[in-house]
């Protein structure tokens, strides 16, 4: 099942050139990079919901909340962590 995950954005840079936005968004403890080229008025603190690498839309601070309880409840974050490239801050 592919799900969007709810994370929060911890810093923006622009990336290949200054075309691209990139965010480092955590997730948990867990920080992977997403691009914002969907959100591009999304900004540092905000929650996205991120797919396949993409943040996909911004939500607000209970929602990513309620998801991210959600997840835990159905064993879900237990998968995003083994499957995360990126170290623990």
């Amino acid at each position: 099942m592919c799900l969007a995950i709810p994370g929060k954005i911890k810093s923006i840079e622009l990336q290949y050139g200054g075309l691209v936005r990139m965010a480092k968004v955590e997730f948990g403890g867990i920080v992977k990079e997403a691009s914002l080229d969907m959100v591009p008025h999304a900004k540092i603190g905000d929650y996205v919901l991120v797919h396949g690498g993409v943040a996909i839309t911004i939500v607000d601070e209970e929602e990513a909340a309620k998801s991210f309880a959600y997840l835990r409840e159905i064993g879900e974050l237990d998968e995003l962590v083994a499957g995360s490239q990126t170290d623990r801050p």
